[in-house]
């Protein structure tokens, strides 16, 4: 069947992983060490950050979990009850510093723009949280294209498994194989495999490499803003 529905990847699919993550990342890397400079860049390390290359590693914890994934693992013994509490301070300070911070990759928003004006249902399909997905696409100026903001705390299950596959299907009115699943990390074709999108598309703008995605792809583009001309031809 056509496809009829596109859901993205946020960060390293739509905005530049990079620029818009290290300082925040840093910034909740030093509070959680108290401080101590030295402990927050071992933080950083343990949720993926490779300082020698200067980025984020793909499929890390920081580049693929969630904050409540970064959370157990700068927190492991918190409590329950302060471990809840850490998870609405970082979907806050996210949320709020992600949309301030967000950098749009190149040609992204006119792929976007082009994608809406065929016909595209577009949807947002992340692993930060809900409001952080609402925030961003308004800070960007493309709310409007998107009929969908999924985040981890949207859906019972975060990817990669396919609960957010399965609520923009129910939101559309389309068939599974009528979605395409987008994105730079194997947790999002995961996603696509486990809910049987139509298309999985990895992209090579963000933390993933054409050697890890393409086991899992369809199709490995360099960015978003060659998937028009993918779909089209």
């Amino acid at each position: 069947m056509a496809i009829r529905g596109i859901l993205f990847d946020k960060d390293g699919t739509l905005v530049d992983f990079h620029k818009t993550w290290h300082a925040i990342g840093d910034r909740l890397a030093l509070e959680a060490a108290g401080g101590d400079r030295g402990k927050a860049n071992d933080l950083m390390e343990l949720a993926g950050y490779d300082f020698e290359a200067g980025r984020f590693r793909g499929d890390s914890v920081f580049a693929a979990g969630t904050n409540a994934d970064i959370v157990a693992l700068w927190y492991a013994n918190a409590p329950q009850d302060e471990h809840e509490a850490r998870v609405r301070h970082f979907d806050a300070v996210t949320a709020a510093e992600g949309a301030r911070s967000a950098v749009p990759l190149d040609g992204v928003l006119d792929a976007l723009r082009d994608l809406h004006k065929r016909g595209y249902k577009l949807g947002v399909a992340t692993n930060d949280s809900e409001g952080g997905a609402k925030q961003t696409i308004q800070a960007i100026g493309v709310a409007h294209l998107f009929v969908a903001a999924y985040g981890y705390d949207s859906v019972a299950r975060p990817k990669p498994a396919p609960d957010a596959i399965e609520a923009f299907c129910a939101l559309t009115g389309f068939a599974p194989d009528e979605i395409a699943m987008v994105g730079d990390n194997r947790h999002d074709l995961e996603m696509a495999r486990a809910g049987r999108a139509g298309l999985a598309v990895g992209v090579l703008s963000g933390t993933g490499t054409q050697e890890r995605l393409a086991p899992l792809a369809d199709v490995v583009l360099s960015s978003v803003r060659d998937l028009p001309a993918y779909l089209a031809g």
